[in-house]
């Protein structure tokens, strides 16, 4: 089972980026499921979801403590959560940011997400919208397919912009 953990901000778009991984990868014929941790939370306050994909029935809805991957689509979440506690040894790190982010012992990767979001005015109250643009990013690491990424994307918006921002993610990453 390979598990993630999406840290975000209320408004940010962390539950539904949860919501469109565990989608694409049941479109790559996996087993999947996506679910948020989160009280009366308002918008820029911390969020985690949680995703976990496997070949066989994921029966398993509680948090995750020891994931396989962090994903975190708001750097200064950082400054207030400790993303990478219980992180695998050698587990990825997905961090939005304009320049690459190196952690010790893991493999990590980044990307402009909010600048690809504000390039196409894909912004909502404001803010930018994170969760299609990290899916495309996903799909470059490997955890879905950048088909059923788009497939996922595509049957919850009908905006094409969330597209294109998934793929200028996906060209954009920098591993």
């Amino acid at each position: 089972m390979f598990e993630i953990r999406i840290h975000s901000r209320g408004g940010q778009g962390g539950v539904t980026a949860a919501r469109l991984l565990a989608l694409a990868a049941i479109y790559d014929g996996k087993h999947a499921t996506a679910a948020p941790f989160y009280g009366a939370e308002r918008r820029g306050a911390p969020i985690v979801s949680f995703v976990r994909i496997d070949d066989k029935p994921v029966r398993i809805y509680s948090q995750i403590r020891k994931p396989d991957m962090v994903v975190v689509l708001d750097a200064s979440v950082m400054d207030v959560v400790d993303v990478l506690s219980g992180l695998k040894e050698g587990g990825k790190v997905l961090v939005n940011s304009r320049q690459k982010r190196e952690f010790a012992g893991f493999k990590s990767a980044s990307v402009d997400l909010t600048g690809i979001a504000l390039k196409e005015n894909l912004v909502v109250s404001g803010s930018p919208i994170l969760n299609t643009p990290v899916i495309g990013a996903l799909a470059k690491m490997g955890i879905v397919s950048v088909d059923s990424a788009k497939k996922a994307i595509k049957e919850m918006f009908t905006d094409e912009r969330n597209v294109r921002v998934a793929e200028t993610a996906y060209q954009e990453l920098i591993a």
